[in-house]
């Protein structure tokens, strides 16, 4: 009976610290939806094509914000990179 206890003390503790990682950065949070949902519905012609143009100024602040801020920027990593790195495998643009 006290393993299961500890079972659930466990499960219990490690869900509350990711949603307070979640809950830490919610602009970051925020910022991470919108390029998963880009990279979900862009088809690989269109990021081909978006590879050489310049970036917008809000883009551009956005990346100077996580460059300022490693936290976030793990945080943020860690969040998009599943997303981001499928779809350009499937695209052909990495290995």
């Amino acid at each position: 009976m006290k393993r299961f206890s500890y079972f659930f003390a466990m499960v219990f503790v490690l869900m509350f610290a990711g949603l307070a990682g979640a809950q830490e950065y919610p602009i970051m949070n925020m910022m991470a939806d919108k390029v998963i949902q880009k990279y979900q519905s862009s088809t690989c012609e269109q990021l081909w094509e978006e590879k050489g143009k310049p970036k917008p100024a809000k883009e551009q602040e956005a990346v100077q914000i996580l460059r300022s801020n490693p936290g976030m920027r793990t945080a943020f990593i860690n969040k998009v990179s599943p997303t981001i790195v499928n779809k350009m495998f499937e695209c052909g643009m990495i290995p």
